[in-house]
């Protein structure tokens, strides 16, 4: 049932559509049919809901850095400092088809669920990911575990393609 699921978070993501119209798609077997079956509920860790936000927020380092971008759903962005300066744009449609496969790995809502342990670092840069109601993020310090695969290369892709 979970990989139906993902692969229909997929479809919606990437905007394909089937070939038959909803009303003809016969309901998950799991489901009774007829005008009394309960809906479906999406999973509630489910970050790729058509209207979620990605909000990647970067603070500390030497120089104390607050930076927020903020990716609609649509691709439109902002970038807010830590002066309150604003920069706006729209993602390529190649990066927000990355990042839309990116937030719709499960990947990142098991990095979500796992535990951060302290950092070593003093002046590292702390990244904070939130997609819809998944939250995760990892402190970039070198004698650190390794960051989060897929909450880095979130990071990145925002922080390259929002520069």
């Amino acid at each position: 049932m979970a990989g139906i699921k993902i692969a229909l978070v997929a479809t919606v993501l990437s905007g394909c559509a089937t070939t038959q119209p909803p009303h003809r798609v016969p309901p998950p077997k799991s489901l009774p049919a007829g005008p009394s079956a309960p809906a479906a509920a999406p999973p509630a860790s489910a970050p790729t809901a058509p209207a979620a936000r990605v909000v990647l927020t970067r603070s500390g380092g030497f120089a104390g850095r607050g930076d927020t971008v903020t990716v609609e759903p649509d691709g439109r962005w902002s970038v807010v400092d830590r002066a309150g300066s604003r920069r706006t744009g729209r993602l390529s449609g190649a990066d927000l088809d990355r990042l839309r496969r990116l937030v719709a790995d499960p990947a990142l809502a098991a990095e979500a669920g796992r535990a951060s342990a302290p950092t070593a670092c003093h002046d590292a840069f702390d990244y904070r990911l939130t997609v819809g109601a998944v939250e995760t993020g990892y402190v970039d310090c070198p004698s650190d575990a390794a960051p989060p695969e897929t909450t880095r290369a979130v990071a990145e892709l925002l922080l390259t393609a929002t520069a």
